[in-house]
């Protein structure tokens, strides 16, 4: 039997609900598989910590398949190699078939949210404090990082322009081959910025420096600032920033995050094995909360119930039956689910035509049938 097959076999016998737990209601496989983020990643200690009260509480054994990368991480699960995926950002990028997915090996996948972490840190663009710069209007004519290959990064740096009702035009592109290499250009006043979450060791290494450290400041009532920046990165949601470089609960920085990690399942995942894992993460999270830092973020009240990729309908059920689900939280449901089955649609009709042999042809051509079918329904493509 060849390898792969071997190992859906494996998954698909460890994915039989065989134990049951009347009392809580929660019904899962003696071993659960996910993927996480590397090892040394917050979002696989926090997986970690999640596994280790399924074991104490549940008797199941979670197996955590570290990913480096965002194919790494999810392609066991579009296999149906795992039910789940503790994901980044390239979670929506997957559910709208854009960036890495505007493959045809990828296109859209039937994503569905289990749960989110909203923690204490941040995402946004760290710059230098010795320049005067404070809020992204600030950046006319600074000199801002772009990393090659990395489009989280840099579509990241372009929302925070478009706050500032700027674009790359208004502002010196400085290059560089790394996440790592630009807070070292930084450091070196090669450039003045670099995207970054609050916690991570280039704000901590900017911070320490000559230069010194400074945040955006985003203004939650610059109702037009944020509007601009949703257009190019929906995902982005104003946040009271407690944890960084230079930031602490006395001293807060008034910036933007987004949910990670971003716990994910396909839209036909078990639904008994789904509203068991939102069951747990909600229920039992008195019993998680200090097992790992960012495990505060899984609370109820931080979950954004009106994001950018759908929720499971498992989890609205459960939602529903505790009383958190409101009209408005349904009508959002609905659109994102319409969305969703526009792009899979549109997929399908595009890949059963002529398609370009052309990597970037094809590409292209895609974007273009994905945006015409969005637009037609009235909605925002986002990417172009």
């Amino acid at each position: 039997m060849p390898t792969i097959k071997r190992h859906l076999l494996a998954f698909a016998l460890a994915a039989a609900p065989t134990l049951a737990f009347s009392a809580d209601g929660v019904e899962l496989p003696n071993t659960l598989g996910m993927t996480a983020y590397g090892t040394g990643s917050a979002g696989y200690s926090q997986m970690v910590s999640i596994g280790n009260l399924l074991k104490n509480e549940y008797g199941v054994s979670m197996r955590i398949l570290p990913g480096e990368n965002d194919v790494s991480r999810m392609t066991p699960l579009k296999m149906g190699r795992v039910p789940l995926c503790a994901c980044g950002i390239a979670a929506f990028y997957g559910a709208e078939g854009v960036l890495l997915f505007a493959d045809e090996n990828w296109g859209p996948q039937p994503i569905r949210v289990v749960t989110t972490s909203i923690a204490s840190f941040g995402l946004s663009i760290a710059v230098a404090g010795d320049i005067g710069v404070e809020t992204p209007y600030d950046l006319k004519g600074k000199r801002v990082s772009y990393i090659r290959g990395d489009d989280a990064l840099n579509l990241g740096t372009e929302a925070m322009l478009a706050f500032g009702d700027l674009t790359w035009d208004d502002v010196e592109r400085v290059e560089f081959p790394g996440y790592g290499r630009s807070f070292e250009g930084i450091v070196a006043d090669q450039t003045d910025t670099a995207f970054s979450v609050s916690v991570a060791g280039g704000p901590q290494q900017l911070a320490a420096s000559p230069r010194g450290i400074t945040w955006l400041t985003l203004d939650p009532e610059d109702k037009e600032g944020w509007a601009r920046l949703k257009e190019v990165a929906p995902y982005f949601q104003p946040h009271k920033v407690t944890s960084g470089a230079g930031i602490s609960k006395d001293d807060p920085w008034i910036g933007s995050s987004y949910p990670y990690p971003i716990v994910v399942a396909n839209a036909d995942a078990d639904n008994t094995l789904v509203e068991s894992m939102v069951k747990v993460f909600t229920e039992d999270y008195d019993k998680y909360k200090d097992a790992a830092p960012g495990n505060e973020g899984y609370a109820l009240e931080n979950q954004n119930m009106q994001w950018v990729i759908p929720f499971h309908d498992a989890v609205v059920e459960y939602y529903k039956d505790i009383g958190h689900w409101t009209d408005e939280m349904q009508a959002h449901q609905d659109r994102l689910v319409q969305r969703q089955q526009i792009l899979l649609d549109t997929w399908d009709s595009f890949t059963a035509g002529d398609t370009p042999d052309d990597e970037e042809a094809f590409r292209s051509a895609w974007m273009e049938a994905r945006a015409a079918a969005l637009e037609e329904a009235g909605m925002n493509p986002i990417f172009r």
